[in-house]
């Protein structure tokens, strides 16, 4: 949706630097109004003030203006329009008024020397939908509060001088007022209340709240006459009103019977301690039950056990086939968790798709594995939602006392870090906590930041390892290996920081990188006059699943001008298996493009001869797990000559990883396997080296 933004800027050459900024900005679609005076800003304010809805998204207002500079151009600006999000835009000079205007109002500022495509977009855009979210979150926490306090029999409402303006039917028929004939008469001659204890009038709620400007309560012991004198026991409350500029202009009083009243504060405590979407426990609920059974096993002298349970890719299901499933199968992992456990534990949702379990007495530690293998093979039976069967997995972290921890807060921040070990021991499994878990949680967090860091400092290099013919000994492909090459670490392999690459987001920048620089050296080696080598590179599940994807290939492509042909891209047979349906949409624009697709680290995932003869692979790649034994495990040597005669019925190029000796070479001619790669051949090299091994590299047998 476009986005509506009025400039407020004098300069006009400043102000197409910004135009341009947004329009051609590929973070959102932006339409820029400009004006160059403050009272012309001041004009078009007045005439947004006065629209429903709001046709202007956000303000970018310059502090030098030629009728109004610095905080009091601001200040009149922001009172014409306080609804509307601002952003100022300032000289270096002046950015201590740019502070005091965010002081006053302003949503950020950024200085006008520093602007780009880049950072005034993300600004913005980040600025209008914080905006919106808490416009949406403020209107939803005023009709909240207004169900809440109006929970009960009977509801009236005041102006701020306390006259009646609106009665519903059951408050009617406790006061004995109809809504016409109370309308305007003062509060005390509709709502005559007394203090049960004493018979004397109380506190006019109206007028406390006013002055207050808060939800109050009167006392319990409170009774309501009615107008022909007959009297009941009441609660009430009474609520300030308030106008969009939060202006008291009323009050709303809510009031009910003594039963009711009983009943609400139980519904109202459970609400509070159990979770809407799954009525599981909450963690408020979950962390007084814990802190009790913490106590009772201290005196006890037993054990007790957290289980930190998280479903594996759960973003990808919501983000495929949307939340409403999701939430289904929330609430079907919910029932079986319930299933699984005994009536005296406690399965609670602590938020999005986390589960904790909680074990109050367990024998031995094991017996908190047993019941973790009990929930990962009852939540592997496929999931029935809306005509999906949904497969999913879980990973679970635990931690016990007293061995992991003696409080609450400690055995949960430990099964928390071992659910993580559980994720990065690739997933649907349990791991108990461990000491050393602290000190990798810390070093993470140390990689996270670090590798935000690296892709701005462009500190990955990528290395290049040949790929032969093993009939000729030609070169005839070449696959790039991303290194991290540390400030201070030195070289860092990609198993230490792709995992966590993909889960903190920063995967999609690395890969569009390595797309990059891997279709540039391929076209630099062409144009040197070397023979054109086909360059693969893997591919993250998370970059497959970006809608922008395709486009991101093609762009490279076009922009590299390297052919099709020569780029092959690698994914693995675990994520091809994951959501078979949109993956194929994926490969198949990609070999309409002319790109070769390869299966990497095949023979490891659970793949069938019928999946793969709906995909358009081109190459298989034997997983070097299998090739490394060859010569000495024939069940090895067995798959291996099976996947080699099955990618020639299926008309697939064939490459064995990880070739390290000259009788698993000579294995692999034996059994005519196509292609190798390996230590034998060469170790990856970096372009300048490999460019060397290419220029004196010439067919020859490799026996």
């Amino acid at each position: 949706m476009t986005q509506n933004i009025l400039l407020i800027q004098d300069d006009p050459s400043d102000a197409n630097a910004v135009r341009e900024a947004l329009i051609n900005s590929s973070d959102g679609s932006f339409q820029v109004e400009w004006v160059r005076r403050c009272s012309e800003g001041l004009e078009r304010l007045a005439r947004e003030e006065r629209q429903r809805p709001c046709a202007i998204a956000a303000v970018l207002v310059d502090l030098s203006l030629p009728d109004g500079h610095g905080i009091e151009a601001f200040d009149r600006l922001f009172r014409a329009a306080p609804r509307i999000p601002f952003l100022v835009l300032s000289a270096s000079h002046d950015e201590d008024a740019a502070k005091l205007a965010v002081k006053h109002g302003a949503q950020d500022y950024l200085l006008k020397g520093r602007l780009d495509g880049y950072l005034l977009p993300k600004t913005l855009g980040s600025m209008v939908e914080r905006a919106a979210s808490a416009e949406a979150l403020f209107e939803e926490k005023e009709r909240a509060q207004v169900t809440l306090n109006t929970i009960g029999d009977a509801v009236m409402t005041t102006d701020v001088q306390g006259h009646v303006t609106y009665l519903n039917t059951v408050a009617e028929s406790m006061t004995g007022w109809s809504r016409q004939e109370a309308a305007g008469r003062p509060l005390e001659e509709v709502f005559r209340v007394i203090d049960a204890v004493t018979r004397g009038s109380m506190q006019n709620p109206v007028a406390l709240a006013v002055r207050e400007n808060k939800t109050v309560g009167l006392t319990p012991n409170c009774i309501l006459i009615r107008r022909d004198g007959v009297e009941a026991y009441i609660e009430d409350s009474a609520a300030p009103i308030h106008d969009r500029r939060g202006q008291v202009i009323g009050v709303v009083i809510v009031f009910h019977d003594v039963g009711a009243a009983r009943a609400l504060p139980l519904k109202m405590s459970y609400l509070a301690q159990h979770d809407s979407l799954t009525d599981l426990p909450n963690r408020t609920l979950l962390s007084d039950r814990l802190t009790q059974a913490i106590a009772l096993a201290h005196r006890n002298g037993k054990k007790l056990a957290v289980l930190f349970l998280d479903i594996d890719r759960f973003k990808h299901i919501n983000d495929s086939l949307g939340h409403a499933i999701g939430d289904r199968l929330l609430q079907s992992v919910a029932q079986r968790l319930l299933a699984c456990v005994r009536r005296s534990d406690t399965v609670s949702r602590q938020g999005g798709d986390e589960f904790v379990i909680l074990l109050p007495e367990v024998a031995h530690v094991q017996d908190a594995a047993a019941i973790a293998d009990v929930i990962l093979l009852a939540l592997s039976t496929p999931h029935h939602i809306a005509k999906h069967d949904l497969h999913v997995t879980a990973s679970i972290g635990i931690a016990t006392y007293p061995d992991d921890g003696t409080d609450a807060e400690t055995l949960m921040q430990n099964a928390d870090l071992a659910m993580y070990h559980a994720k990065d021991n690739g997933r649907d499994n349990y791991q108990f906590f461990k000491a050393d878990m602290n000190v990798r949680a810390v070093e993470r967090q140390f990689v996270e930041v670090a590798l935000r860091h690296a892709v701005d400092q462009r500190e990955f290099v990528l290395q290049y390892q040949p790929q032969m013919n093993l009939g000729t000994g030609a070169i005839i492909g070449v696959e790039a290996l991303i290194r991290w090459r540390h400030p201070e670490r030195g070289l860092v392999p990609p198993a230490h920081f792709i995992p966590i690459a993909e889960e903190c987001g920063v995967i999609a920048a690395i890969g569009r990188w390595v797309l990059r620089e891997a279709c540039c050296q391929a076209q630099t080696w062409q144009r040197a006059g070397l023979p054109p080598l086909r360059v693969a590179i893997n591919i993250s599940a998370a970059e497959l699943r970006a809608k922008d994807f395709v486009a991101g290939v093609r762009a490279t492509l076009l922009e590299t001008g390297l052919d099709p042909r020569y780029l092959e891209l690698e994914l693995t047979e675990t994520f091809l298996m994951q959501d078979s349906k949109s993956t194929l949409g994926v490969l198949l624009a990609l070999k309409a493009m002319g790109v070769q697709l390869a299966l990497d680290d095949f023979g490891t995932g659970y793949s069938s001869l019928s999946y793969l003869r709906r995909f358009p692979i081109d190459t298989l790649k034997i997983d070097q797990s299998f090739v490394r034994d060859i010569t000495t495990d024939a069940g090895d040597a067995g798959i291996v000559s099976a996947v080699i005669s099955m990618g020639k019925s299926l008309d697939m190029r064939v490459v064995a990883e990880g070739v390290e000796t000259q009788e698993q070479l000579a294995f692999l001619q034996e059994q005519r396997c196509p292609e190798g790669q390996g230590y034998h051949f060469s170790r990856p090299l970096v372009a300048r080296e490999f460019t060397r091994l290419l220029g004196r590299s010439v067919p020859k047998t490799l026996a």
